[in-house]
């Protein structure tokens, strides 16, 4: 009987282990997927190069005034010798802030290592073509966390793939920028040779976010041509799957849509259809009322269409001290959509599986800006710098591990990997 025992544990074992390698080992294919944004874009004196700036944590000087974060991560699980020392006390008093760049290939291993174990399939790193375009350090910069990226999704056998955001690029020149680095990433960096390189129907996988989005630069007629050289490997562009990250009313040519029925032909080319839907609603009511008002009817015109869908979820917003730093302070709202201690989050994914998408974007794992990253947070207050003003994970009356939002991420892959309903209640799937 022990010996029957151990042969059926044994044969358990060795199933579940061929299971988990081929799951870690697909990379053809987006379906099942739930991918996080990356934005990538956090650096900190001497990183790389000859940087001398704190990038995207402050603005003229280290002061809690000049944060430009909403949020603080925590960086208890990252090697001390990978860390930037800010010099500012926590409010406790106990020691001082330090963050850390995505210029160090360590802090990029370790993100996608969190990803890996909490079953997250992989990262959008967001390639930004104002400033490599404009600047040969930005872009030598840009560059280098690619290469970060490639290395720690390759090492942790996540997936990655390009996001191109045209964000302030130049009108006339975003198609052919977004033509030479799309050849520059695929035949010089050789991104898309990389086994973790995210391919689907035999072509790797881009995105294009931005084009028809309010003041985004880019006429219709010029974008479906590159939308068409894209898929077809047309004007020697390296054929690829091509996402439209496209407005939230893409199907309705109104609010955030520019409009005009050449827009409509534009998000109809795509491969895929991506609605930006952060800010557009600001709690598990809204996020209800959203999905069955927008998302069920995108749904529906985009299998009408035979086009696939990946909608965007994200766990909260507040974009204060970004806002003050630039003089905006009527926008300035702290904590302006919260968190609710991980349920608006889960409530946009359960009802999205509760359609039966087979794809989500999660928005973002590191944008701490606008207050939307998933990565392991601070969650009290006295954790803060002294003087400062931001989120913390236990803000709306919680008491969470930093890695919260990671739990809450990782339990909706899981669901969507297994094509299952979950719960529409967060602490039915997980608790703290």
């Amino acid at each position: 009987m022990r010996r029957l025992l151990a042969l059926i544990i044994a044969s358990i074992t060795a199933v579940s282990a061929a299971m988990t390698a081929s799951s870690a080992g697909r990379i053809d294919g987006l379906s099942g997927r739930l991918i996080v944004g990356y934005q990538g874009w956090f650096g900190c004196p001497n990183d790389f190069e000859k940087n001398a700036n704190w990038q995207h944590w402050f603005v003229k000087g280290i002061r809690p005034e000049f944060l430009t974060v909403d949020i603080l991560p925590s960086v208890r699980s990252l090697k001390p010798d990978d860390l930037c020392d800010t010099g500012l006390p926590r409010a406790d008093g106990q020691g001082t802030i330090k963050l850390f760049s995505a210029q160090n290939p360590n802090v990029v291993a370790a993100h996608f290592a969190w990803m890996r174990d909490h079953g997250i399939d992989g990262a959008a790193p967001q390639r930004f073509l104002q400033p490599i375009t404009s600047d040969p350090i930005k872009k030598r910069r840009s560059d280098h966390v690619l290469k970060n990226v490639q290395a720690a999704a390759e090492a942790t056998e996540r997936v990655f793939y390009v996001v191109y955001d045209i964000s302030g690029d130049d009108p006339q020149t975003v198609i052919d920028d977004l033509r030479k680095d799309w050849r520059y990433l695929v035949e010089v960096l050789r991104l898309t040779d990389s086994k973790a390189y995210l391919r689907d129907h035999g072509k790797p996988v881009v995105e294009l976010w931005g084009f028809g989005l309010g003041d985004r630069p880019g006429e219709a007629d010029a974008v479906a041509v590159l939308i068409d050289e894209l898929k077809a490997g047309g004007q020697g562009l390296p054929a690829a799957v091509v996402i439209g990250g496209v407005p939230t009313h893409w199907r309705t040519l109104d609010g955030d849509s520019k409009p005009g029925r050449a827009w409509a032909q534009v998000y109809r080319k795509y491969d895929v259809i991506s609605p930006w839907s952060v800010g557009r609603f600001s709690d598990e009511g809204g996020a209800d009322k959203f999905i069955r008002d927008v998302v069920q009817p995108d749904i529906a015109e985009t299998r009408r269409l035979g086009l696939r869908y990946m909608p965007v979820v994200s766990p909260g917003f507040s974009w204060s001290n970004l806002m003050r730093n630039r003089d905006k302070a009527d926008q300035a709202v702290l904590n302006r959509t919260p968190r609710n201690c991980g349920r608006f989050l889960w409530r946009q994914m359960s009802d999205l599986l509760d359609l039966h998408v087979d794809a989500l974007y999660v928005a973002m794992f590191d944008e701490a800006d606008e207050g939307t990253a998933i990565f392991p947070a601070e969650t009290r207050a006295d954790k803060l710098p002294a003087g400062s003003k931001m989120v913390y994970l236990n803000q709306d009356g919680c008491f969470l591990p930093d890695d919260w939002y990671l739990r809450v991420t990782g339990a909706g892959a899981g669901f969507l990997h297994e094509s299952k309903v979950p719960p529409k209640q967060l602490d039915a799937v997980v608790r703290p």
